[in-house]
């Protein structure tokens, strides 16, 4: 073991303690997987990350460095707040992207390129692994296990961009946030749930402050169920969906983490054939670990 230098990044928020917290060790050479997974479940946060050079096929590649992406339990080959949170530290630490303005990660998924949107960073949506509607059998167990009415989900999509998230629409805001999940019922599924802030039934309205869509994020953590403050992934796989089904804008803002005290906000841009997933980063504890 020797000590490592260690970042704590709040995502998706430019007020510390309002977002997505983030683990990131600056030096996981020579780590193994178990060591990280070990430090990951230690930190009782949703991921930890840690920075590596680039695979030679990487660097051949373009990619400026690498990252392997831990949750309690389970290595994800992507995930969207460990991206930005990831970028945030490796540019805090001195890195220098090949091409000014525009770094280049490598993680499990493949190559993910990152830009500076002004204050913020955002990503390019990976392709999905997995997309159309899911299984009816699918779309009944997420009712009963949110305790909704089948009838209440409006539309839903396979969001598989890596994690396997299972998406569906209810018709407001509101539903979302009255969620109680039964844990047991969805055990084993990453469930992604959206639903307009907005006036209900058009397209594109958002409410009073620029919000178009509240999401909740609820995914297996041991034996039981947790909620994701913010997600990355769900909102760049949903606004596949979303703005593909003529569901969504090519421009919008998304809220996630109200129901646990939090103030997520994701920025969705659609350009060309890309869609961006920005949100602000902030740090919050910068230290050693041991490791």
């Amino acid at each position: 073991m020797r000590q490592r230098p260690f970042l704590q990044v709040d995502v998706f928020t430019p007020e510390p303690y309002r977002g997505n917290p983030l683990a990131v060790v600056l030096d996981g050479e020579g780590l193994s997987a178990e060591a990280m997974q070990q430090f990951t479940n230690w930190t009782n946060l949703s991921e930890a990350t840690f920075l590596l050079p680039p695979t030679e096929a990487g660097r051949a590649a373009g990619a400026d460095y690498r990252v392997r992406i831990f949750s309690p339990g389970r290595e994800l080959p992507f995930a969207g707040h460990p991206t930005l949170g990831s970028c945030h530290a490796w540019l805090q630490q001195g890195g220098q992207p090949r091409v000014p303005g525009r770094v280049v990660q490598e993680c499990a998924v493949g190559l993910v390129t990152l830009r500076q949107d002004g204050d913020r960073l955002a990503f390019a949506a990976p392709p999905l692994l997995q997309g159309g509607p899911l299984a009816e059998d699918d779309v009944q167990r997420i009712a009963q296990g949110l305790g909704v009415a089948r009838s209440d989900i409006l539309h839903h999509a396979w969001c598989d961009n890596g994690p396997k998230w299972r998406g569906v629409m209810l018709g407001s805001a509101a539903q979302v946030l009255a969620l109680k999940p039964d844990g047991a019922i969805l055990a084993g599924l990453d469930v992604g749930v959206v639903g307009p802030r907005g006036k209900v039934g058009v397209i594109g309205s958002s409410d009073e402050h620029g919000i178009a869509f509240e999401v909740r994020a609820f995914f297996p953590c041991g034996n039981s169920m947790a909620e994701d403050p913010v997600t990355g992934s769900l909102n760049a796989a949903m606004a596949q969906w979303l703005i593909g089904a003529g569901l969504a804008p090519t421009h919008y803002v998304t809220s996630q983490g109200t129901a646990l005290g939090r103030a997520g906000r994701v920025h969705v841009a659609q350009e060309g054939s890309d869609i961006w997933i920005g949100g602000s980063t902030v740090t919050c504890v910068r230290g050693e670990v041991l490791l």
